[in-house]
């Protein structure tokens, strides 16, 4: 869980790096005068064989105005190149160069006039240009023609077009894009690491765990094979960036609905699951179609593409759409997790429909960009899902543990009891008869004795009678077993009990308290419930001191009857109260603990249970607990 907790951490830095990269961008702009040209003209290539060797003449062909607030538009039906003719302003630059951030073609040539002087070609289906033209100082003034070349539909300049200094204008033609690569590594990062971290999980978290990892991997890679950054510096991996573009969001889409499922359930109907079994099939289906095409040399492309591509689109928003109901379904019954994934999700859900459907409108002509910031609100939603899970799975574990060290301490206890209460059982019977014996001869001497040996042999009788009670204890022990079982009212039990331990109590300065309510009743021998809270109450005078309150409380909840002692004495510490009702374990000079233990077995004859609170200094609490019984006939209670 520290590990985990460590990747949050992890996360959480990178993203402060990332927003402080981002705001470093922003105050970097600005600080060069540069020109903005906003209006250009283009004409469709009429000509199938034109392959931008030559530039165009000035008069030649159908020009038209184009720019930022008139776009051109798609390409007609039928043509797939254009040229695209700007005329550059005066400059007065060191080191001139144009700057175009967003061109959409597969094949461009840039020309100042006849000059050719950039020249770019790619293989695979990635449209997307950004550029940096350098410019001679001659070039003042002078006309800039573009040939493009597609096989989609859009295409052109998409931005406005920027000129000023190359050593200004690099700045943003680099940043163009590596802030994705940032994003993208620290999910690879930060996946990796909670991949490594799962192993130490169980079966069910590992699942959890591996697949979030899965889900955030793939949008690192998403991220970074989707930047223009990639195409730009590393057009010669375009190809693989494309492959990886693919494989990035096919095993997406699966996990993450694997991934909602384990954390909600199949759903009605398991539609979850059905839903995610037909994912993984087309998955497979479209990485068969990526490899077939792939090696075919791109022959199967079209194909591919749409289902790739057209058809993945509209699977994603039936997920999101899927999801999104589930997520306000599970949210209506209050459940934490799903709220917290609503929020995460539905932030990356909602701006990924809305996306996609300005995609559709557009008819491709549009980049999705805002998905990949709502998808970072979402992992971070489903990192906090798993730390609560695991969090609370430690609770558990932590619970559970107390649970089994009290068990444990039971079990150990019963075991003592059960061979200590055999032995007693055993010697008592033994020890008996000879004591009685000997009290006997005892007693037969004390009569004709006189002077010092009367007193020596009253002391002998007195030991002699001691010892038969502490042997009465372990018979008690050894057989709590009641021979007279009888239905018992509680409050006139406890009147009994406050009338013997009165005396007492007032010898030691105390007083008594008892409220006990009436139809209270409890199965069980008489003179065995009186011996064992008769021990308790004993042991809470001789802890009073000088002077105290012992209250006697009785009522009922419930099947239940529920007995307090609580005395204001010298209390107990924490060790001592652990050891209440060991075998010869007391806190007093003169103790045997025999008492308590005896105690203890009593209340768990009657199926009771017995429990003490205390604190050094603050006095002393016992909270005994019997099953209520029903009441005698002509007892006159309901």
């Amino acid at each position: 869980m520290r590990l985990i907790g460590k990747s949050v951490h992890i996360t959480a830095m990178l993203l402060l790096m990332m927003l402080t990269f981002v705001s470093l961008s922003a105050s970097g702009e600005g600080h060069y005068a540069a020109n903005k040209i906003t209006e250009w003209q283009m004409q469709w290539n009429k000509s199938l064989g034109d392959t931008g060797l030559e530039v165009p003449d000035g008069d030649q062909g159908a020009w038209f105005n184009s720019g930022t607030a008139n776009p051109a538009g798609d390409l007609p039906d039928g043509l797939s190149s254009a040229w695209t003719r700007i005329q550059l302003p005066a400059f007065h630059y060191v080191s001139p160069a144009v700057y175009i951030e967003k061109l959409y073609a597969l094949h461009i040539k840039v020309f100042v006039e006849d000059r050719l002087v950039l020249e770019g070609d790619r293989s695979y289906i990635k449209d997307n240009y950004s550029l940096l033209v350098p410019l001679r100082g001659e070039d003042n003034g002078k006309t800039m023609y573009i040939w493009t070349s597609t096989l989609q539909d859009r295409i052109g300049i998409k931005d406005s077009i920027v000129i000023g200094e190359h050593s200004e204008l690099i700045r943003n033609f680099v940043k163009n894009g590596l802030i994705d690569v940032i994003l993208g590594g620290s999910f690879i990062f930060v996946a990796l690491v909670l991949f490594m971290c799962g192993f130490f999980l169980d079966r069910e978290h590992f699942s959890i765990a591996v697949s979030l990892s899965i889900v955030i991997a793939a949008t690192g890679i998403l991220a970074i094979t989707y930047s223009p950054f990639i195409y730009t510096f590393y057009s010669q991996y375009g190809a693989l960036s494309i492959i990886f573009l693919d494989l990035g969001l096919l095993s997406l889409l699966p996990a993450l609905t694997f991934l909602f499922e384990k954390i909600f359930g199949s759903g009605r109907f398991a539609i979850i699951r059905r839903f995610r079994i037909f994912q993984t099939a087309y998955s497979a289906f479209c990485i068969l179609c990526l490899i077939i095409n792939t090696l075919a040399d791109n022959r199967f492309v079209e194909f591919y593409y749409f289902v790739s591509t057209t058809v993945i689109g509209f699977i994603m928003i039936a997920q999101f759409v899927l999801l999104i109901a589930c997520v306000i379904f599970f949210s209506l019954k209050k459940n934490k997790d799903a709220i917290t994934f609503a929020i995460g999700f539905g932030t990356a859900a909602l701006t990924g429909v809305a996306e996609l459907v300005w995609y559709y409108i557009n008819n491709g002509d549009y980049d999705l960009f805002y998905w990949k910031w709502a998808l970072v609100v979402f992992i971070l939603s489903l990192i906090v899902i798993l730390g609560r899970r695991l969090a609370l799975n430690h609770r558990q574990v932590v619970k559970y543990s107390r649970e089994l060290e009290l068990f444990n301490n039971e079990l150990q206890r019963s075991e003592k009891m059960e061979i200590i209460s055999e032995l007693a059982a055993s010697v008592a019977h033994e020890v008996r008869n000879p004591l009685q014996v000997t009290r006997g001869f005892l007693q037969l001497l004390s009569e004709k004795a006189s002077g010092s040996e009367e007193q020596y042999l009253s002391m002998a009788l007195s030991e002699l009678d001691r010892a038969a009670n502490i042997i009465t204890d372990f018979l008690t022990f050894a057989k709590p077993e009641f021979e007279q079982i009888s239905i018992l009212n509680v409050r006139e039990e406890f009147k009994h009990i406050e009338s013997i331990m009165l005396p007492l109590c007032h010898l030691n300065g105390g007083k008594m308290l008892m409220q006990a309510g009436e139809g209270l009743w409890v199965k069980g021998n008489s003179s065995k419930f009186k011996q064992a809270f008769i021990n308790i109450i004993k042991n809470s005078i001789e802890s009073l001191g000088d002077e105290g309150t012992i209250q006697m409380i009785a009522y009922g909840v419930g099947d239940y009857v529920y007995i307090h002692i609580q005395d204001d004495g010298e209390g107990m510490d924490s060790e001592v109260l652990n050891r209440l009702g060991e075998p010869y374990f007391s806190n007093k000079t003169k103790g045997t603990g025999l008492g308590l233990m005896v105690t203890f077995r009593i209340i768990e004859a009657m199926a009771g249970e017995i429990r003490f609170e205390s604190q050094k200094g603050a006095g002393t609490e016992s909270v005994t607990t019997l099953p209520l019984a029903k009441p005698p006939e002509g007892s006159g209670s309901l």
